[in-house]
């Protein structure tokens, strides 16, 4: 756990730059939730007081979701997060449309929970395109109208990508989308709090967000749906979410996404200002510092707290290692730590060597940081690089090959 000064409990520093991952919840939204635990704790379903108090609380929360995003509190349906959403949206829509056709479109750099449900409806009759992205991870709209037919039921591409930052160009994807009448699903998880998301202008039929991406609770989420877009349901048993969503509500965790949400609406131009401002002071450090480095994602159209660079010659999960020893926390785009030999799909996707790929690192801001930790960052990072540097064969081979001694 971390103490108010920026230290662990057991008094090491602490530097969390993994906000992509998750958020901490904040204490407000902590006590927004705290009476839902053991005071009002009814089930929402019943019809007694208490109960009615829980199903008013869940009431006020999707009208918190729905105002973040500018939708009707009847088109936001609670979900255990993106996850879920992203499985409903897209399981739901394909076989809510199947008579109309097979053929559903995504991009390779999608969240596996996009991809991972893309590829099970492929083994269930559907077909699948995975747009390609370019050297940014951005998609192009004229490239996503070209792979349309009348087969084409569904199109998903992530607002934001978590492990590059990269912004998409979602209202024209999903204009392109309109224009051929097919449903257009984005996952918004990373964005929500960090830069405008508003339904309307984007022109999407379904979105789908997460709590904890945005200092709420973890285990809850949303998946917008837009009036009139029709989906098979996910989940059956009772009758919870308007009969599309069975199972007993999260309550507290419904009570925190809302407050968590109106809470980063309210702060956002101030949070991605700032964010914007400590990213570009450490990727600043890290180019003047460390040779051989590389901005993974677009250099502008990107989420303001989010930065992934390729160190060449070295391994992400060693760097990891090194930085968690100094209290540094982290995330590779190598999937190493995972149990997976195999890098990143997302940087082998915008072109990197499997070898860059693999010697990746992503350093994601948040609240809670400051310029001290930046420095702290510039101080740690450059002597760990050198390090692994010098037991590296791939570098010891370049240096070798431009005759450095």
């Amino acid at each position: 756990m971390m103490s108010g000064d920026g230290t662990s409990m057991t008094g090491r520093r602490l530097v969390y730059l993994d906000h992509a991952a998750t958020t901490p919840t904040a204490p407000e939204v902590v006590k927004a939730m705290l009476p839902y635990f053991s005071e009002r704790f009814g089930n929402p379903s019943s019809i007694y007081g208490i109960a009615r108090e829980s199903r008013d609380a869940i009431d006020r929360a999707r009208e918190q979701v729905a105002r973040a995003i500018n939708a009707s509190p009847e088109e936001i349906f609670v979900t255990s997060g993106g996850t879920e959403a992203d499985n409903w949206a897209i399981k739901g829509a394909a076989y809510a449309n199947r008579a109309k056709g097979n053929h559903i479109v995504t991009s390779a750099i999608e969240h596996h929970a996009v991809l991972h449900t893309c590829q099970y409806l492929e083994t269930q009759g559907f077909r699948m395109t995975y747009l390609p992205v370019d050297e940014y991870g951005r998609v192009d709209p004229g490239a996503l109208e070209e792979t349309l037919t009348d087969q084409t039921i569904l199109v998903s591409i992530m607002a934001a990508n978590n492990e590059i930052g990269t912004l998409e160009p979602i209202a024209e994807c999903a204009g392109v989308c309109r224009d051929r009448g097919v449903r257009f699903h984005t996952d918004a998880v990373q964005a929500i709090g960090s830069v405008p998301v508003d339904v309307e202008a984007l022109g999407v039929d379904m979105l789908s967000l997460s709590a904890h991406k945005f200092y709420g609770p973890k285990g809850v989420g949303a998946l917008y749906v837009r009036k009139g877009v029709r989906l098979d349901n996910l989940l059956h048993g009772g009758g919870q979410e308007r009969r599309r969503r069975a199972g007993t509500e999260n309550l507290a965790g419904i009570v925190g996404m809302g407050a968590a949400i109106e809470r980063a609406v309210e702060r956002r131009e101030e949070y991605a200002r700032r964010m914007a401002a400590l990213r570009d002071r450490l990727y600043s450090g890290i180019a003047e510092r460390i040779e051989h480095v590389r901005l993974n994602g677009h250099p502008t159209e990107r989420l303001p707290g989010n930065l992934n660079c390729a160190f060449e010659f070295i391994e992400g999960e060693s760097m990891l290692l090194l930085l968690d020893a100094a209290g540094i926390c982290a995330s590779s785009g190598s999937a190493c730590t995972s149990g997976s030999l195999d890098p990143s799909h997302v940087l082998l996707a915008i072109g990197l060597a499997h070898e860059n790929a693999h010697g990746s690192l992503r350093l994601t801001l948040g609240e809670s940081n400051t310029d001290g930790d930046v420095d702290y960052v510039l101080e740690t990072l450059p002597p760990i690089v050198e390090r692994l540097r010098t037991m590296s064969p791939l570098y010891a081979n370049y240096r070798r090959s431009c005759n450095v001694q």
